[in-house]
């Protein structure tokens, strides 16, 4: 080494790193022509660690606390460089620190539905969201396999992998859960575990720790959920026959207030189920068949005459007694002279 190349050579005698602000994963101690002082004092904060790395192998790793750098606090780093004795002279090594506080705050969700083969459903398509966090739990494995060479690692620059690595966990939670959709979204807390217990591998093959999941909602894309909603319905309305009944039940003393409301109700309602008859079923009690409008009904099956009063009529077509102010049939819906 030449006498100009050493005099330009810095020796370190402190070695700590102030964290610039959250979301820094690891930082690398810069050691551009510098060489770290036999006895130099290594300092690490709490939610840190520093890992002593020689020509790309992973050292010595410190915890928090003050440390003097002498040989017995560098065994492995000794073993390395074939110290068999005290060293005097400085040395090259990386340093690296991590930050282990929890990261907290992180977004996961599917970018596109996901589909799932459910028991009760057959294949459905789900969308998911919600939040994680997580901390660098082995530093040799996260500068090994993640943060390699460089001089910052953030939190920005792993959370695609992250967000892949919670989706795979997602699709094999779901399919090994055997659970139906409906009983999952009800159950997101037990969702959550079993994703997590998925996902945490992956984690550790980056040196990572998954702290805490949590699943937000879990939903249907919006053409399946209007299915969804449709056939809740129907499961709540029960007997449609039932359910039509009430349904014209309810309408005749709304079209009964207006004129020609009858007819109209009948014409509107009536379209393919016959309601005509129903109404008028509702009106008397009768048990006779519904009829469509202007069609004859068969002598037979007309009502027994009765004589009218004075404020009744009966109907020109079917012979059904109404009020002698209808317009319009509430049996056939025949208009009245």
């Amino acid at each position: 080494m030449a006498l100009g190349d050493f005099l330009r050579k810095q020796f370190i005698d402190v070695i700590q790193w102030t964290e610039s602000g959250p979301g820094v994963l690891m930082y690398r101690f810069p050691m551009r022509d510098m060489e770290i002082q036999s006895g130099a004092q290594l300092t690490v904060r709490d939610s840190q660690l520093a890992l002593f790395v020689n020509e790309g192998r992973a050292a010595d790793a410190f915890g928090p606390g003050l440390h003097k750098l002498v040989t017995q606090n560098l065994p492995l780093l000794t073993n390395l460089m074939n110290w068999d004795k005290m060293f005097e002279s400085p040395f090259k090594s990386d340093v690296y620190f991590f930050s282990t506080r929890v990261q907290t705050g992180q977004r996961w969700g599917t970018q596109q539905p996901i589909t799932i083969r459910d028991r009760e459903f057959g294949a459905v398509r789900l969308r998911a969201f919600g939040m994680y966090a997580f901390r660098v739990d082995n530093p040799a494995v996260f500068q090994q396999n993640v943060g390699a060479t460089d001089a910052e690692y953030t939190v920005a620059q792993i959370e695609p992998q992250l967000r892949n690595a919670i989706i795979s966990g997602f699709t094999a939670a779901f399919a090994n859960a055997n659970v139906p959709f409906l009983d999952m979204a009800a159950n997101q807390g037990q969702l959550a575990t079993q994703i997590a217990a998925a996902t945490q591998p992956a984690f550790a093959q980056f040196g990572l720790k998954l702290e805490t999941f949590t699943v937000e909602n879990l939903s249907l894309p919006d053409e399946l959920q209007k299915k969804l909603d449709e056939r809740i319905s129907m499961n709540i309305i029960g007997d449609m026959r039932t359910y039509t009944a009430y349904q014209a039940a309810q309408s005749i003393p709304i079209a009964a207030a207006n004129e020609g409301g009858m007819a109209g109700l009948a014409a509107g309602l009536g379209a393919g189920v016959g309601l005509g008859g129903a109404i008028a079923n509702a009106l008397s009690g009768a048990n006779s068949a519904p009829q469509a409008p202007g069609v004859a009904v068969p002598p037979e099956r007309m009502a027994p005459p009765v004589a009218p009063s004075a404020d009744s009529k009966f109907c020109i077509n079917c012979g059904t007694k109404l009020p002698s102010i209808a317009k319009f049939c509430s049996a056939c819906g025949t208009a009245q002279g």
